[in-house]
């Protein structure tokens, strides 16, 4: 099947009884136990909602398939995904590399692992050549990147990153989130781990938090399996329902909001208050050529980060000024979003590290909706007069 069947039917949710074919929800925090015990359509035992739920297993299920992954665990919120993944896959003295711009939290984690847990931070310049031969020098045992990182949207070759890591015998972790399982697989080219913040692109209507961890084998899942029992991480059987009919609309949703970024990149980059647009379906943009390797269509994804003149007091008269386009963190919703990365995604990078990357206080990055292109435009355009 392909990916807009996948993400409607993937979940294989059918009962015979009622001819129900949408999976209901699960509201119960315990199931009947006997012995033996009854099993879950994965093989664990369902007895205990924290463990294994019926519901969250049905989006779990569509999210393995459009990764084209072994399995799939669904999990309170994107950062409770990445919680449990590294504390799972991290021992003492452990060495993770991971670029300087990521998502903040993310790069927090990671310093509070560090400070309490014998776990070495190794910090690289976000470009393909400098990670690659960063790992060929200090040898880490976990590399974990972004697909397209937050927020000046760079992107890897992250399978000759994937190449380099399994030569080596490290395990790759692929932020997909802002990619999605639309535009690319990285599990199709030997990423041990994908994870997606599902209350962006997936979710994708700004009204749920959640997160999914896709695994390429069986001892993975068991392994995240299990320490998301013991951590108490799991989605809950609302947020999964809702998941699953989000999910539902994600292709058309990207290739829309994608279309829409793009006439929004092309805008803003000769517009006069414009300083530099980041956006990688620009023909100048020097990811452009790697996009188009990796991705499995030519559309670049709903986000464009630009960065102002004027600086930070522009960026205020813009948040003050834009009507249609909401100032919000987040991104992937239906509703165009705009955020100011140094107080909200990038906040926790330290100061001389954004400079050296782009991410100034005039930088600005927009997430675009589901409204119309023009209408956007306008928006953007009027707010822009005023500076």
């Amino acid at each position: 099947m392909r990916e807009e069947t996948l993400s409607v039917h993937g979940h294989e949710y059918f009962d015979e009884e009622y001819g129900v074919f949408i999976p209901p929800i699960y509201l119960s925090a315990i199931f009947e136990q006997k012995i033996p015990t009854r099993q879950s359509r994965r093989g664990t035992e369902l007895k205990y909602s924290r463990e294994e739920n019926p519901t969250v297993y049905s989006f779990e299920k569509i999210i393995a398939k459009l990764e084209k992954g072994f399995d799939a665990l669904a999990f309170n919120s994107g950062m409770s995904s990445i919680s449990a993944t590294l504390i799972a896959l991290t021992k003492s003295g452990s060495k993770i590399l991971v670029p300087y711009e990521m998502y903040g939290t993310t790069i927090q984690l990671i310093d509070l692992l560090q400070q309490k847990f014998d776990v070495k931070k190794i910090s690289v310049y976000p470009d393909t050549k400098d990670i690659i031969e960063e790992i060929k020098r200090s040898g880490p045992d976990i590399v974990f990147i972004e697909t397209i990182t937050n927020p000046t949207l760079r992107i890897f070759d992250v399978p000759e990153i994937a190449k380099t890591c399994n030569d080596l015998g490290c395990s790759l972790i692929v932020d997909n989130t802002f990619a999605t399982p639309i535009l690319y697989n990285p599990i199709e080219h030997d990423a041990r781990i994908v994870i997606h913040s599902v209350t962006k692109y997936i979710a994708g209507h700004n009204d749920i938090i959640g997160g999914v961890v896709v695994v390429k084998n069986q001892e993975d899942l068991n392994l995240l399996w299990d320490w998301r029992r013991i951590l108490g991480g799991i989605m809950q059987p609302f947020e999964a329902y809702m998941a699953i009919r989000g999910v539902k609309t994600l292709k058309i949703r990207f290739e829309k909001t994608s279309n829409s970024a793009k006439a929004i990149a092309e805008f803003l980059k000769d517009h006069s208050a414009v300083k530099e647009v980041y956006y990688p379906g620009l023909d100048e943009s020097p990811y452009k050529p790697v996009a188009d390797k990796m991705f499995k269509q030519k559309i670049y994804g709903g986000v464009v980060s630009f960065e102002v003149r004027g600086g930070a007091s522009s960026v205020d008269k813009i948040l003050r000024k834009v009507k249609i386009i909401k100032p919000s963190p987040s991104l992937g919703g239906s509703e165009s979003l705009l955020t100011y990365p140094i107080i909200s995604a990038s906040k926790y990078i330290p100061e001389e590290i954004r400079k050296r990357l782009g991410i100034t206080d005039g930088l600005l990055r927009l997430s675009v909706g589901l409204e119309d292109t023009e209408d956007l435009i306008e928006d953007l355009s009027q707010a822009l007069s005023t500076i």
